[in-house]
């Protein structure tokens, strides 16, 4: 190998037309951007949703209801969750760090346990909130559901 068969890594290099070169170039004279209108003019910027006039989608489609500012997001775990992991990984106090580092939520997430699936193993659970199933379930099996 040497300086006279080397090339470019397949894929690393493109043929990307310059434009506004001049006739021969295939893009000289208007330089791909057509002839006349705001889109040929230098400093065009459209606004977000714009259609060319149409009725934007955005304004076209109907609106309902009402969406609440101050809406508290949970992050949802249930209870075949809680008894996987203190079966395969010993654990009887369930916590947010807890959570967070087995993947279950993120640090600054708000955790709410629900009531989905069996749970046989005792466990202090705590918690941003809990559903009524939830907390009886806990509760059964001689656990502590604390909320935060």
């Amino acid at each position: 190998m040497d300086l006279s068969n080397l090339k470019p890594a397949k894929g690393s290099t493109k043929t990307k037309k310059r434009l506004g070169r001049g006739e021969g170039s295939g893009f000289g004279d208007t330089a791909g951007r057509g002839h006349k209108g705001a889109k040929s003019r230098s400093g065009y910027k459209t606004k977000r949703g714009f259609e060319g006039g149409q009725m934007p989608l955005q304004r076209r489609v109907p609106k309902f209801g009402f969406t609440s500012p101050n809406r508290v997001e949970y992050k949802g775990i249930n209870l075949d969750i809680l008894q996987r992991l203190s079966e395969e990984k010993k654990i009887e106090s369930f916590d947010l760090e807890v959570f967070a580092s087995n993947g279950l939520c993120a640090k600054k997430d708000k955790v709410k346990i629900l009531g989905r699936g069996e749970l046989s193993a005792k466990v202090k659970v705590s918690a941003h909130a809990f559903s009524k199933t939830a907390k009886e379930a806990i509760e059964k099996a001689g656990g502590e559901a604390a909320e935060i």
